[in-house]
């Protein structure tokens, strides 16, 4: 066990800013008060030895005080079934390294669950760490007829409770006020446990060698783990391992259950607090307006048209909406080649400038708006909870492929990026079911397939209007869907076989989202993707003009199509051209595919310096119209709406995405499985793209 530290010491002796945590269940409202307490001042990056997200940032108090706020991931309760529960109990525990035992815990809970809530809240207080109880929700308590006495609460709990409605942004100078009070004592009021269980208790905690203040906490946990979750959170000390199994055996001895003991006196001591401090109002309704929406969006029939309806108008916004601010960017990008053009003679520094650089970042910063936009709907349908009626109507489907509901909401995640969708399966409790969702997670559309899309769809349908633009992209969505739901299948029933689980699902009361964390949460991926445009997409924009550029001919007279075919990239294309001809892609094309294996999105930027290259200072137009107007030797044209749609669908199915491999890699601490991932998708691309296009071919489209 770890050794006493300044963890535990007075925050007045551990520097100016004080440590804060904050903790709760799942969906109580936690994200939106840290987003509100620390607005833009926050940093995220993972917790040391494990690849948990770790999120900080910084607020003042009500008197000035700096804070440091910890935004621990969400719990139940400190008997951890996932990752992010143990990371939860290890920080409170001042077992995580580099992170500081908190000064204070900020608890959040919902109003409208109170008894479920209040379970973490009592594993808070048997730890003696001080704790302010955020009480939100309230509002929803009481339309749901639900009337809580808080001057009674505060009594029962022995902490300062602070009434809030976060999206509303009520309550937070009354709980900046209480964070600020210091030093907060010790909570004096925690569940009392039988005389026999409280003995062993302390004797346990007298033979840890840590902190004072956390010691009967840590027994108490000990006490209720099984074998081996006890060795997991003592760290293998066998002395300790031994201790805790011979005080486990005389409890049972004394009829007394260590595992269900401690959580039948916590749940006894919360009825009690329940029954004192709550009542029903006279204007309670028995069906809530949760429960009137659910009758209908979690309907069998109406349910799915719902979801489809919302996928539908969230691609059409992407498509109408966007395309004002993609214009502006369109033409500063166009303002900016000129400009460079007009101060520097023709050279390969202009060319590196022009043809390299803004061709290739601008090609995909362009696309900003419509992954913004991408985001915007995602964070507004977490925020209602919708999310987990989706992955309720999910289930139905899911418990096909021998997955269940719980599966859905890290596939529904990696629509914005598959690898907070693949570290999002934390949550699943079976380690085969958790593999299974990994492996077929990036099978779902991601935001860097956005730019791919657009630009195929834009080279197809031209003068397609928006409506018509959205059923194309939602068509690709709905494939990687289904092929992510048919590989779930056949992992399950080869090599991850495995029962169908039971779907276990908590349904939060629909709420209205709070704007500001939704705008901030965009804010903050809008700054990702650029970050990303500006470094990795920078630096390989410049490695495939140099590709695209060198060797130069040895001919002066040489056109730019012999140019870059006698250039590095157009020997790479041509390599590879046996390999994609039969998918109905040209050398130029396959081009693009090896740039894109980093990151998709790269494809388009790849096309922008294949084709700028090619074409003289004079030609300006748009990158879909130099596209459209490509044409073989033959005079055919390259880019035939089967090809179109054959790429499209081959950036469905392909892992082409540097940065997931190596989460997948984290996530199952092994090279076996990301391997694995990129060999099945890869060929799973291929074959979809070749179905299209020899289909479509012998159907006797073109």
């Amino acid at each position: 066990m770890s050794a006493p530290s300044q963890a535990g010491l007075p925050s007045a002796t551990r520097g100016a800013v004080r440590h804060v945590a904050i903790a709760g269940n799942p969906n109580c409202g936690k994200t939106t008060i840290f987003n509100a307490l620390t607005g833009m001042r926050q940093k995220v990056g993972n917790y040391p030895g494990v690849t948990v997200e770790k999120k900080t940032g910084h607020f003042f108090g009500s008197h000035g005080e700096a804070m440091e706020l910890l935004d621990l991931p969400g719990s139940y309760s400190l008997q951890v079934r996932s990752p992010d529960e143990a990371v939860a109990r290890d920080v409170l525990l001042s077992r995580q390294p580099d992170t500081p035992r908190p000064d204070m815990v900020i608890c959040v809970v919902d109003a409208s669950n109170l008894e479920r809530n209040l379970y973490l809240v009592a594993q808070m207080l048997e730890l003696q760490i001080p704790v302010v109880v955020a009480l939100n929700m309230v509002d929803v308590a009481e339309k749901n007829g639900v009337v809580i006495d808080l001057m009674a609460l505060r009594e029962k709990l022995g902490v300062p409770v602070i009434p809030m409605v976060a999206t509303k942004g009520v309550g937070f100078i009354e709980l900046r006020q209480a964070v600020s009070r210091s030093p907060l004592p010790p909570p004096p009021v925690c569940a009392q446990m039988p005389i026999v269980l409280e003995r062993e208790v302390m004797a346990l905690a007298k033979a840890l060698h840590v902190a004072p203040e956390v010691a009967r906490g840590e027994a108490l946990l000990l006490l209720t783990l099984h074998d081996q979750a006890l060795e997991e959170v003592a760290h293998h000390e066998r002395p300790v391992i031994d201790a805790t199994l011979e005080a486990q055996k005389r409890l049972r001895l004394a009829g007394i259950d260590p595992l269900s003991a401690p959580v039948e006196a916590r749940y006894e001591w919360i009825g009690q607090i329940c029954a004192a401090v709550t009542h029903k109002g006279g204007l309670f309704d028995a069906q809530s307006v949760s429960d009137r929406l659910d009758g209908w969006l979690t309907h069998r029939v109406w349910g799915w048209v719902a979801f489809l309806g919302i996928m539908a108008l969230m691609f059409i916004f992407i498509f109408s909406v966007a395309q004002y601010p993609m214009d502006w960017i369109d033409s500063g990008t166009a303002a900016v080649s000129d400009w460079v053009k007009d101060m520097l003679p023709d050279s390969d520094l202009r060319g590196l400038l022009t043809d390299g650089v803004i061709a290739g970042v601008g090609g995909v910063v362009i696309f900003l708006p419509q992954i913004l936009v991408l985001f915007f709907f995602l964070g507004i349908l977490e925020d209602t909870g919708y999310m987990a009626r989706a992955a309720f109507i999910m289930d139905r489907l899911m418990s096909k492929v021998g997955l269940h509901g719980k599966s859905f909401i890290p596939m529904l995640s990696s629509l914005a990026c598959a690898i907070p969708g693949i570290m999002a399966t934390r949550t699943i409790e079976n380690r085969k079911d958790r593999l299974v969702t990994i492996l077929v997670a990036p099978l779902m559309s991601c935001s860097a397939r956005l730019p791919v899309y657009a630009i195929m769809i834009a080279v197809l349908l031209p003068v397609a209007s928006s409506l018509q633009k959205a059923g194309i992209m939602l068509s690709m969505y709905l494939v990687g869907l289904f092929a992510a739901f048919g590989m779930a299948w056949v992992f399950k029933k080869t090599l991850l076989r495995g029962e169908t689980p039971m779907l276990l699902l908590e349904m939060p009361p629909y709420r209205m989202p709070s704007f500001a964390s939704v705008i901030l949460r965009m804010w903050e991926r809008g700054l990702i993707f650029l970050k990303r445009a500006g470094t990795v997409i920078l630096a390989l924009s410049i490695i495939l003009w140099a590709l695209a550029t060198f060797p130069k001919p040895a001919d002066p007279e040489a056109t730019p199509a012999e140019a870059i075919a006698q250039s590095f990239a157009g020997r790479m294309g041509h390599a590879i051209e046996p390999l994609i001809k039969p998918l109905g892609y040209d050398w130029k094309i396959g081009i693009g595919l090896i740039g894109s294996f980093a990151a998709r999105e790269v494809f388009v930027s790849t096309m922008s310096i294949v084709y700028n290259v090619e074409s003289d200072d004079e030609n300006t137009e748009p990158l879909r119209d130099t596209m459209s107007a490509e044409r073989h030797a033959d005079g055919t044209p390259v880019f035939t709406p089967l090809v179109c749609l054959g790429l499209m669908v081959f950036y469905v199915l392909a892992m082409q995405c540097i940065s997931t491999v190596a989460v997948v890699r984290r996530e199952t601490n092994s090279w076996r499985w990301p391997l694995f991932q990129i060999a099945y998708m890869t060929s799973l691309a291929w074959l979809g793209a070749f179905i299209v296009y020899q289909g479509g071919r012998l159907l006797g489209w073109q």
